[in-house]
């Protein structure tokens, strides 16, 4: 890559909060599995793969209007042209696969977080956010208000609090390994256990609404009835196709 080239992507890439949405491909029988029931195996990975477009979608919409950089943050390796089919155009690939040296305590799905977060830091963005790939009705204006506040003067760290006790989107400006560390993950505890990694480490907390993620059926009810946040028409699709309620055709907009 011509020198003068690297240099303007370097520049832009340290005004730009990155966001990258957790990812792996869809497979059947691997995506989804909590629903299923009611879902089969494949009609699990078909919303999954939705989910993923949607998702990558509103990052690509919160960037028409704050600072904003897209990624999927991916495992295994390998599935890059896999992958790509499901994201939406502009979307970055940064690996995510927990292939890298962690300091004790930080396993499981934090390698993966933290190798997310230190890659997106690593391609010169100030600050970077992981976003979970069961949201996909999360409202665009939550992304923008996050990258509008890391990217504000002075350490700090942002988490979106999810409604089972986890969390749709933690942001750090510094790859804080100790964020990712002596966390239960998929528990109830892992939003309070961050909350108390945050006060660790004496970083600034913003917060912001809690949301719900998709990830048995309970969930499942809640997104085909629920009629606020991101319009996620790819999702919406999915819905209508599996028969599960009618397409909304009323809905449009992603700034709801």
């Amino acid at each position: 890559m011509p020198t003068t080239l690297h240099a303007e992507i370097t520049a832009r890439a340290r005004q730009t909060c990155a966001i990258g949405v957790m990812a792996k491909a869809p497979q059947p029988g691997r995506s989804k599995t909590r629903l299923c029931p009611p879902l089969r195996p494949d009609q699990a990975a078909t919303l999954s793969g939705a989910f993923l477009r949607d998702t990558t979608q509103n990052i690509a919409d919160a960037a028409r209007v704050a600072p904003i950089a897209a990624y999927a943050a991916y495992a295994p390796y390998g599935a890059e042209e896999t992958l790509t089919a499901y994201l939406a155009e502009g979307t970055a690939l940064v690996l995510a696969d927990g292939s890298i040296s962690t300091p004790e305590g930080v396993e499981g799905f934090g390698r993966c977080l933290l190798h997310a977060i230190e890659g997106m830091l690593e391609r010169g963005h100030p600050a970077a956010c992981v976003l979970s790939s069961d949201s996909p009705t999360l409202p665009t204006r939550l992304l923008v208000e996050a990258a509008r506040r890391l990217l504000a003067p002075g350490d700090r760290a942002v988490l979106g609090a999810s409604e089972d006790g986890g969390y749709y989107l933690l942001g750090l400006k510094a790859p804080h390994a100790r964020m990712f560390a002596d966390i239960a993950w998929s528990t109830e505890g892992v939003a309070d256990a961050t909350r108390e990694r945050a006060l660790e480490l004496g970083l600034e907390l913003v917060e912001f609404e809690p949301w719900y993620d998709v990830d048995d059926a309970a969930s499942l009810a809640t997104l085909i009835e629920d009629e606020t946040g991101y319009a996620a028409p790819a999702t919406r699709a999915v819905i209508a196709e599996l028969g599960l309620r009618e397409p909304d055709t009323a809905r449009s907009g992603a700034f709801a």
